[in-house]
């Protein structure tokens, strides 16, 4: 597979993996960690699988994995040592116009971002591409919901970059930034600084919102030959939005195509023990002392919005401190009485899987069984959607709930009945606004 992939592809996904052994055309692949497996099932086994029928004869081949304890110790070895001092916010060059900023967020490093299932694959990929700007994962596109965590690795790959190469040139903006500037620079005939700026005077390029410039012909136009001229620099390329590429509505279909050249990585929302972890790690940064059984209670409140969940345990701790009042649960859930979800009125995963088993008449055991026929396959794809689409649970979370598939299983389930919604399938719409209408009426 060497000869297949980028060099940097391989030492990434391929050379860290050990071989563990062959038995009955089954082939066991030692790994660092299970992320290896979902990266590499989802991206390289196809191939593999291919090149190792061609050369082995034998048709009928699978692959496991285990994870190994010595292969990620050997891993963590080979990964370069960060100093421990955090860079400053943004650097200058003292021979470039003084407007060559990085303008990055202070507080925003890697070091301060909690990793759980729901990001693991967005924070993998940002490191990466910050250890080698414009090599690897080049552009990087990363989505999720508001609040999630998108402009925190947007601007932790800025610092990282800056910590590694303190004398690149970082320029940090929002979409609509860019877009006024642009505008500005027509009005001002001065397009020759503004494109030097973010063509050649540029080393990494963030940009946030970038669903902003969808509809803006003009804008998007002179986007797409920036990104030409950084892309073929070799100049690292990172933007964030609120949806997947495909789902940009009037954005131009090369852009989004230009998109998708790198790596793709979505941040959904966190589970119970992350949001716990996240709170927890604010607590400690704002110095707030925070009770284990408080810090439970806030995340099982707040449930999909890091940035609410992280303004809320401040409101509560100013709240504490005027009111003279221990942070503590009681004082906890009388301040937020008003906020807590009334859990019998809440729909819950089990509630969408009774719905869809008593829609098509199957038993609960085969939905969350590996059975691929398609009387079961199609209701356990529209019950994993409508997870999806009303109570945004994690795709790990639900490859648990169904039965313990991967969440790349559950992806891939969730993107088929979305393009189906999307091309109006008579079946699949019906089905799903009939068992919607179900679970709305209890």
């Amino acid at each position: 597979m060497r000869s297949r992939l980028s060099a940097e592809n391989f030492e990434t996904w391929l050379a860290p993996i050990a071989w563990g052994g062959c038995d009955d055309g089954k082939l066991l692949l030692r790994i660092p960690n299970k992320f290896y497996a979902d990266w590499i099932r989802t991206h390289y086994l196809d191939l593999m699988l291919e090149l190792l029928r061609d050369k082995s004869g034998v048709r009928n081949l699978d692959v496991s994995w285990e994870v190994d304890e010595r292969l990620a110790v050997e891993l963590k070895k080979q990964e370069p040592v960060r100093p421990s001092a955090p860079p400053p916010a943004s650097t200058v060059r003292s021979s470039e116009p003084a407007r060559i900023q990085a303008n990055l967020n202070p507080k925003y490093h890697f070091e301060s971002f909690v990793v759980g299932p729901s990001n693991q694959l967005a924070h993998a990929a940002s490191i990466a591409a910050a250890s080698s700007p414009g090599s690897r994962y080049n552009p990087l596109f990363i989505y999720g919901g508001v609040g999630l965590g998108k402009t925190h690795l947007v601007n932790a790959i800025g610092h990282r970059v800056l910590q590694d190469k303190p004398n690149a040139r970082i320029l940090y903006v929002s979409a609509e930034r860019f877009t006024n500037e642009f505008i500005a620079a027509l009005q001002n005939h001065k397009m020759d600084e503004f494109r030097n700026l973010y063509r050649n005077l540029c080393d990494v390029l963030l940009m946030d919102d970038i669903q902003f410039l969808a509809g803006r012909d003009q804008t998007m136009e002179e986007f797409f030959h920036t990104f030409n001229a950084l892309y073929h620099s070799d100049k690292q390329i990172v933007v964030s939005s609120d949806v997947y590429p495909q789902q940009m509505k009037a954005m131009e279909e090369r852009l989004i195509s230009r998109f998708q050249w790198g790596m793709v990585a979505d941040i959904q929302a966190p589970e119970l023990d992350t949001r716990i972890a996240i709170v927890k790690k604010k607590a400690e940064q704002e110095r707030i002392d925070l009770p284990d059984e408080v810090a439970h209670f806030l995340a099982e409140t707040v449930q999909s919005n890091v940035r609410e969940l992280e303004g809320t345990l401040l409101r509560l701790a100013v709240k504490a401190e005027l009111m003279k009042r221990p942070l503590d649960l009681v004082f906890a859930r009388e301040a937020l009485r008003g906020s807590q979800p009334r859990r019998e009125s809440v729909t819950t995963v089990d509630d969408i899987q009774r719905a869809v088993c008593e829609y098509y008449n199957i038993r609960m055991a085969d939905l969350k069984s590996h059975r691929r026929h398609r009387s079961v396959a199609q209701p356990r794809m529209i019950a994993m959607y409508l997870c999806r689409q009303r109570l945004n649970t994690s795709y790990t979370e639900l490859g648990d709930r169904f039965g313990g598939k991967d969440h790349t299983t559950v992806m891939s389930a969730v993107r088929k009945i979305e393009s189906r919604i999307l091309s109006q399938d008579a079946e699949v719409l019906a089905s799903v606004q009939a068992i919607a209408h179900r679970l709305d009426r209890t």
